[in-house]
């Protein structure tokens, strides 16, 4: 008696095993519904990725197009729709083959004559060719971080044509600039055929609007600001960047005019209590930096200080005689920019120094939130020189010492102050399955699914 009991008992563990598996096994279909505070008007990646550059907008990208290569989490450059790359003369000629078989979802065949007509749009200083199935990118300087430059998603492969397609797990279905876009599975997908049937991306929505919707459980996925994340009590799951790869600073409109000018842009950045603003305003979310990369794409950040020095901020205030009344803007849609500018303000009231906050009209300074590249340290801090209104890098070095003295050359220059390094994050319902971020703060939603839950 004690031996069939038994035997039922493993019978009935290895049922429900299966069954509990077959629970969570991924299934095809349904409709994932997100929203965004980007609203994008083009689905052009070049314009996506360009001075409106978004976590949304990278990862819309993502779901359209593909790129020859991409970056994993760990950095490293790896295949996508090229398969393989050489350099030769110096790394000024780079040769990637092509992936074959590859469709567009209007099922043009992928060719490197289309590879190379896109990539001549994204990089108009670049000699792009093809011959057959490769194609040859030549530049005027020596670049061994070229291929990582590639994966960004401004290099995204587009077909231009009357639309625009690419070669990604979804397609467009519905498309009403800087409202809403609704994208259907790509069936022929060289990645494979996605869980998802449909996703349904609603834009422009403040975070206030989008947490609303999602304890009306009206959407999916919702952004979260910083201030956020410790208010998040719906049950549903909070979805974070591995790293902080949101650089909020102090971007000067033009290059200081004098010496005594950068001196008193040294002392603006000396008189910001940024632990203070961190554990009040942005409820302990991200980390103060003097830094434009955070440390774990540098290396160095902690190098640069961050400790406010009211002392040093005055003396440097006391010895220029020039006065200077400083407008500083902030995003009228975020509530959290405007406290931000308003401290920022009384704190260089305390050194001395004129910062009045608006939202409107030309200022000398903005508060700006800057997504930073993923990967390659080189081409993120590239990328934010180009955001910031600084020269692009001559010349790419390879070690950490050149990184860091193009960054603190960069600083010094007194066109940027760096405030917080914050992390990328998202709300998600429990119903939203294999869902996570991506290096570059972008959802990753390629092999997401939809689970049917239990009432």
């Amino acid at each position: 008696m004690k031996r069939i009991v038994w035997q039922w008992l493993v019978v009935s563990s290895v049922l429900l095993g299966t069954w509990a598996r077959a629970e969570v096994r991924p299934r095809y279909g349904g409709t994932l519904h997100v929203t965004t505070r980007a609203a994008p008007t083009s689905l052009d990646p070049v314009q996506l990725a360009g001075t409106s550059d978004s976590f949304a907008g990278r990862g819309l990208v993502s779901l359209l197009f593909d790129t020859l290569v991409r970056m994993d989490d760990a950095g490293r450059v790896q295949p996508a729709l090229a398969e393989s790359w050489q350099s030769s003369r110096g790394n000024q000629r780079w040769e990637f083959r092509l992936r074959q078989g590859v469709k567009f979802q209007d099922g043009t065949i992928f060719t490197g004559e289309i590879a190379a007509a896109s990539l001549r749009v994204a990089n108009p200083a670049w000699k792009v060719t093809a011959d057959g199935n490769t194609v040859a990118i030549d530049v005027e300087a020596s670049d061994s971080h070229l291929p990582a430059e590639l994966a960004l998603p401004r290099n995204a492969i587009a077909k231009r044509n009357q639309q625009i397609v690419g070669t990604g797990p979804f397609a467009v279905a519905q498309w009403q600039p800087g409202k809403s876009v609704a994208l259907t599975a790509n069936e022929e997908c060289w990645r494979g055929r996605p869980f998802l049937d449909s996703i349904e991306i609603e834009m422009g929505r403040s975070y206030r609007d989008q947490m609303n919707a999602f304890d009306l459980r009206k959407t999916d996925l919702v952004e979260l600001a910083p201030e956020q994340l410790h208010h998040m009590t719906q049950g549903g799951q909070v979805l974070t960047s591995a790293s902080r790869m949101e650089l909020v600073a102090l971007v000067f409109s033009k290059d200081p005019l004098s010496t005594e000018e950068r001196e008193l842009r040294l002392g603006l950045g000396l008189s910001i209590e940024r632990g203070s603003i961190r554990n009040v305003i942005l409820q302990g979310t991200g980390a103060p930096t003097g830094s434009l990369l955070p440390s774990s794409i540098s290396g160095y950040g902690f190098v640069f200080p961050t400790a406010a020095d009211l002392q040093k901020a005055r003396q440097l205030r006391n010895e220029v005689r020039t006065a200077f009344n400083w407008t500083i803007g902030y995003d009228a849609n975020d509530p959290v920019s405007r406290v931000l500018a308003e401290r920022i303000a009384l704190n260089a009231q305390d050194a001395g120094l004129s910062l009045r906050p608006t939202n409107s009209g030309d200022v000398d300074l903005r508060l700006a939130r800057i997504p930073i590249a993923a990967g390659d340290p080189w081409v993120a801090l590239n990328e934010l020189f180009a955001r910031i209104g600084l020269p692009p890098l001559k010349n790419k070095g390879l070690s950490v010492e050149d990184l860091y003295a193009e960054e603190q050359t960069a600083i010094a220059r007194g066109r940027v102050i760096p405030l917080f390094h914050l992390p990328v994050a998202y709300a998600s319902s429990p119903a939203v399955n294999d869902c996570d971020v991506r290096l570059d703060g972008s959802l990753n939603l390629g092999r997401a699914w939809l689970e049917t839950l239990r009432p």
